[in-house]
């Protein structure tokens, strides 16, 4: 596996595989990474003839309260697993290299509507980050296709809308959610929690599959399905942000007797630590 750091040397690799007539796949990433990512790896692997992953900690994400600066940082152990992973270039850029103007003066790039709730309502500006450093990475890195872990469900609706309506020739590809034994999502948050933390973040996975079990014999209480959801976090002891009842296709309130493929989502903390996670429930 290729490293580099500078959008030339980046450019020079891709060129030459465009060149070559190769399928392009690439696996964004802030690094830290798990089994999870690497599994984003092992399908972009199977999607295409080279692998792209970038390790870049994007501070355009980050709220001012939020962990920007406390982010794990592993750029070895990364490179160790990404090559293990069958990852052929890594780029590990600088935030000059995204950011020429800095991170506060560079273009934004704002998906509209789908952003408005949950994290977006939550996080502000959370998402223009995210679009933002997306679209810089596409624009580098010319890929044919892009992976995006399902766990961060809202994120994965805002890059489809974003590759559409920016009309990027690139396929999105949805890579299922990694879980730890205990039915946690893997997440590069979860070595913040102690192991009776552990143990009790089980409950979100637990009350995704009872949101899920009760949506499909009663449909027309989702709002009674929420409201009991959240108690149930609580009663774990966790402090839930949302634990809501959506349509899958846009995260729009279900309509009752039309809307079939819906999704639960949950965010709750534990401690200093924010947890995510989602289930998709056909009714």
């Amino acid at each position: 596996m290729k490293i580099v750091r500078s959008n030339p040397d980046l450019y020079a690799v891709v060129d030459g595989w465009l060149r070559d007539g190769k399928r392009i796949a690439l696996v964004p990433t802030m690094g830290n990474l798990h089994a999870g990512h690497h599994s984003l790896v092992a399908l972009a692997r199977e999607r295409a003839d080279a692998v792209v992953a970038s390790v870049f900690v994007n501070p355009t994400q980050f709220g001012p309260n939020e962990d920007f600066s406390r982010y794990p940082r592993t750029p070895e152990a990364d490179a160790e697993g990404l090559a293990a992973s069958g990852c052929d270039l890594l780029y590990l850029p600088a935030v000059e290299a995204l950011y020429p103007y800095g991170a506060e003066q560079g273009v934004r790039v704002s998906v509209p509507a789908v952003t408005d709730t949950l994290e977006g309502a939550i996080r502000p500006g959370h998402f223009d980050g995210v679009a933002t450093v997306v679209a810089k990475l596409f624009n580098l890195v010319r890929p044919h296709v892009a992976v995006f872990g399902q766990k961060d469900y809202q994120q994965l609706l805002v890059i489809r809308r974003l590759v559409r309506d920016m009309g990027y020739p690139i396929e999105i590809v949805a890579a299922p959610i990694v879980r730890e034994a205990s039915g946690l999502a893997m997440s590069s948050r979860n070595q913040y929690l102690d192991d009776g933390q552990r143990v009790r973040a089980g409950a979100i996975r637990e009350t995704l599959e009872w949101m899920a079990g009760r949506l499909r014999t009663s449909p027309e209480a989702w709002a009674d399905i929420e409201a009991r959801a959240a108690a149930r976090l609580r009663d774990a002891g966790l402090v839930p942000d949302y634990a809501v009842v959506r349509r899958a296709e846009d995260l729009a309130d279900p309509q009752v007797g039309r809307d079939r493929e819906l999704v639960v989502l949950v965010a709750a903390r534990l401690g200093s630590t924010r947890l995510i996670d989602n289930l998709r429930v056909e009714v």
